[in-house]
């Protein structure tokens, strides 16, 4: 029998449109493992919702390798360390993997290389990082010239279907019992929000897709609407790869609709945040440009009435209604509407002039489709810290976008205490006289916060 290969998953639990499982199903038995690796990511190792997420995912997969008459085998610890064993115990030679990005993947993988015969695949985005440079042959550091130049290199590679056969091999090595591992909340179990709104694994992501496909034009107006909710809700399966975007970008080439077009541009944000990583791999740690290092801040570890504004948005109690129903919606759920993420980062950075690094630590934990390179590209582009990013100055007004976007449904849904109020009196409240007892008053006032933005943008500008 050929020696067995071995398959190392991490964002990409699927079985069709995997390129290092389909290489390493045509060459011989298939040892398929995932490695639980902590230590590695450091400040980024998987927050409460995505260890959730990650549970139900890897049952899913494992059902599935089942079905084939295969399984997957858990491992704990250091990825290299635990993959060298793996191979020593099973006498694979090769070790296949999908590229990723992130800088503690990166590290690993060459780490692995200078040991073992590792065959490494392009898999998780529409063109591979790297592939999308300028005339003179750099990345693109600017989204718009990133997108075009993407679109001029379009179609993406064909999908890959799902290996013919799954060869197992002699002996199966030991595995870790995934329950063991204790991803899922107990004391408390706060995933009750999470297990209503979402099914987790390859046949929901698909599921939602074929839905995605009937409703995909009305992703122009429908992404700033959130009481409307006709965005695809798709991101959580595209990040852990329970569905690849090139299957998705392949699912609707079709459509002809500007919706389409919209979400394509979404679909090569994802990309282009990619790449943006690659360049600067400090970016989810570090303000890109240098000046907002001297911006006065107010710190929450420092200042008690920071810490007290920065609990407030987390727990949604701000007084400002459509902010208190995306952070609502975001602890409910895991997940927040397009629009509200916006508003609501805006928020943290402007109105409460607290450092977007908070606040994409709050993401991370409490987000089901927390990614690195998307999660940091978007707090940096709020912010106005980042390399392709909204200028400071530009302050978003929460109650007028509230209104705006004919958010009066969500903030029912999700801030309850004003579900009996009427438009616009829902927007603000406070202002309209109108203000609950159970729901508190603005912890600070709009032109009060804009003012106190922009006297610190100043005085960092010199």
């Amino acid at each position: 029998m050929n020696r067995p290969q071995i398959v190392w998953l991490r964002r990409d639990l699927r079985l069709a449109d995997n390129p290092a499982l389909y290489a390493a199903a045509i060459q011989g038995p298939v040892i398929a493992v995932y490695v639980l690796d902590d230590e590695a990511a450091g400040g980024h190792a998987y927050g409460g919702a995505s260890r959730w997420w990650l549970h139900h995912s890897l049952q899913d997969l494992q059902a599935n390798f089942a079905e084939r008459g295969s399984r997957i085998i858990l491992r704990r610890g250091d990825s290299v360390d635990a993959l060298l064993q793996l191979a020593e115990e099973t006498g694979a030679q090769t070790i296949h993997a999908n590229r990723h990005y992130e800088p503690w993947w990166r590290k690993a993988q060459g780490r692995l290389a200078e040991q073992i015969d590792l065959q490494l695949y392009d898999g998780n985005f529409l063109l591979p990082p790297g592939a999308v440079k300028t005339g003179s042959g750099t990345p693109y550091k600017i989204y718009t010239p990133f997108s075009k130049a993407t679109l001029e290199q379009f179609p993406p590679r064909d999908t890959l279907r799902e290996p013919d056969c799954l060869t197992s091999p002699e002996d199966w090595p030991a595995s870790d019992s995934l329950d063991d591992w204790n991803l899922l909340p107990t004391r408390p179990d706060w995933a009750g929000g999470l297990r209503e709104f979402w099914e987790v694994g390859s046949a929901a992501a698909h599921e939602r897709i074929d839905w995605w496909v009937d409703h995909v034009e009305d992703y122009d107006t429908g992404r700033n609407l959130p009481s409307q909710d006709t965005s695809s809700r798709i991101s959580p399966h595209l990040h852990f790869g329970e569905i690849s975007p090139v299957q998705i970008w392949h699912a609707l080439k079709d459509r002809r609709s500007h919706g389409w077009k919209i979400y394509e541009k979404e679909l090569i944000w994802r990309d282009y945040a990619q790449n943006v990583i690659c360049q600067f791999p400090r970016y989810p740690i570090e303000s890109y440009r240098d000046g907002f290092e001297a911006m006065q801040w107010r710190d929450p570890d420092k200042d008690e009435a920071a810490a007290s504004d920065l609990e407030a948005w987390q727990k949604g109690q701000t007084g400002y209604p459509i902010v208190d129903a995306g952070m609502r919606q975001l602890w409910q759920t895991g997940w927040m509407h397009n629009r509200v993420r916006m508003i609501a980062a805006s928020f943290l950075i402007k109105h409460l002039l607290i450092d977007w690094r908070h606040g994409e630590q709050w993401f991370w934990d409490t987000l089901v489709d927390a990614d690195l390179a998307s999660n940091a590209t978007n707090w940096q582009w709020v912010a106005g810290t980042g390399v392709d990013s909204n200028m400071f100055v530009r302050i978003m007004a929460p109650l007028s976008q509230s209104e705006k976007f004919d958010a009066a449904d969500y903030i029912r849904e999700y801030v309850p205490e004003l579900a009996d109020l009427d438009e616009p009196y829902i927007h603000d409240p406070e202002d309209h006289g109108v203000l609950p007892d159970n729901y508190p008053a603005k912890i600070i006032g709009h032109r009060e916060a804009r003012e106190r933005a922009l006297a610190a943008y100043r005085v960092m500008k010199g």
